[in-house]
């Protein structure tokens, strides 16, 4: 009994312990395991099992919410929705276009090997398109196994709208308790979070010396600068011009409970959870961000359109085409419309660098071993482009959601200023 009451203490202190200082405490004994006791696959196998369980959960968690949402027939996509994916898509686009600037600014180029990397790419915006249209209208049961969220956010709203009238209230209920159910199992998961990312943090560390971005520094660099510049310079400039306050306390706030673990797990879709437990706290309306967060986890792609943008000017520079101001812009619609496609193509953002290289007449060989550059220094672009597009998701659905308390005359949360209580 002594060594029971003894645990749950543990248990006890263990939750009631900041979750951010949880993480960091993870990180930091991550890194020094790594350093002295590297190959250790029991602990390499927790960030395994946190990826995996977030991934295997979120899916679920997204058809059901969703459908839950729409079928109680009280679902509240007002005018915040429209304002949301405006967001999404407008920030998408000025992420594209700081990146053409500082490509000008501080033009890159690659050095190219003889090795292509050999995946299907591909090959036009059309392309896009139709890849995206087929995995909408998928077979929903394959659309939840694969986590393709285009075809789980389509048949989510099917189903949501067709019970929304024909399913009794015992039906209703039930979904109601579905979710409420997956939104716990979720907590657990998210509650054992530090154990995950101390696993992650040792394999990364252990397995990719900092030697290996020597060559690409200031591609790296360039890359990073434009993530942190959208980051906390132009999302909080849009922030406070629509809800005219200081909106750093948000954007802090979104970084810290949404970027930090998407920086770790490096996946928007496994990040769902997380975003929706956050937008949770922050006091949002769920019949709003159960269908906009995992819409942003889709189309908010700051991150990836930095990614397309700043490679292929680069390896236009490399190839040494002179790319005009008004090409270049066009560059970045092409990123957009691009980057908003990105979760439905294989191999993410980098594989639709070929698409956007195109533009230029640089072929699809040159293309992918640019793609190929790309997965060498993905350990940090694409950590920190998913943390960008991940937080963006949250700080734009409370944009929103604060933006129509404004116009309703309600006070906004306490951390912004306002008298509205949020938890911590």
């Amino acid at each position: 009994m002594e060594k029971f009451a003894t645990l749950k203490s543990i248990v006890k202190k263990y939750n009631d312990t900041s979750l951010i200082l949880r993480i960091l405490t993870g990180i930091i004994i991550g890194v020094i395991l790594a350093l002295t006791v590297p190959g250790n696959g029991f602990i390499i196998l927790l960030g395994e099992l946190f990826v995996g369980s977030l991934k295997a959960i979120a899916p679920l968690l997204v058809f059901i919410l969703v459908t839950s949402t729409l079928a109680q027939g009280n679902s509240k996509l007002d005018s915040r929705f429209a304002m949301v994916i405006f967001f999404y898509m407008l920030t998408t686009f000025m992420a594209a276009f700081i990146a053409v600037f500082f490509s000008y600014m501080f033009p890159q180029t690659i050095t190219l090997t003889a090795d292509a990397v050999q995946e299907a790419a591909p090959t036009g915006i059309g392309e896009v398109l139709s890849n995206l249209l087929l995995t909408m209208i998928a077979n929903p049961l394959s659309s939840l196994i694969d986590g393709k969220y285009i075809g789980i956010l389509f048949w989510a709203v099917v189903f949501g709208m067709a019970l929304k009238n024909l399913a009794s209230d015992t039906t209703k209920n039930m979904l109601l308790d579905l979710a409420d159910g997956t939104s716990q199992v979720v907590r657990w998961i998210i509650n054992l979070a530090p154990f995950g990312i101390l696993g992650l943090v040792y394999n990364t560390v252990g397995s990719n010396g900092v030697e290996i971005f020597v060559g690409y520094g200031k591609l790296v660099l360039l890359l990073v600068s434009c993530m942190l510049f959208v980051s906390l310079v132009v999302d909080p400039l849009i922030i406070a011009v629509s809800l005219r306050c200081n909106p750093y306390p948000l954007v802090w706030r979104c970084l810290k409970g949404s970027g930090l673990t998407a920086f770790f797990t490096r996946s928007s879709a496994a990040n769902i959870p997380v975003n929706m437990q956050l937008c949770e706290d922050l006091g949002l309306d769920a019949d709003m961000y159960s269908v906009s967060i995992p819409l942003g986890a889709t189309i908010n792609m700051d991150g990836a359109a930095i990614t397309i943008t700043i490679m292929t000017l680069a390896a236009a520079n490399t190839m040494g085409i002179q790319v005009p101001i008004m090409t270049a812009l066009f560059l970045s619609i092409i990123a957009t419309l691009g980057a908003c496609g990105a979760s439905g193509v294989a191999g993410g953002s980098l594989l639709l660098i070929p698409m956007a290289c195109s533009l230029f007449g640089i072929s699809n060989d040159i293309a992918m071993q640019v793609v190929g550059v790309g997965f060498i220094i993905g350990v940090i672009q694409d950590s920190l482009e998913t943390a960008l597009n991940s937080s963006g998701d949250v700080m734009f659905a409370a944009t929103a959601e604060y933006y129509k308390w404004r116009k309703e005359g309600k006070s906004l949360p306490d951390f912004l200023g306002g008298t509205t209580k949020t938890k911590a």
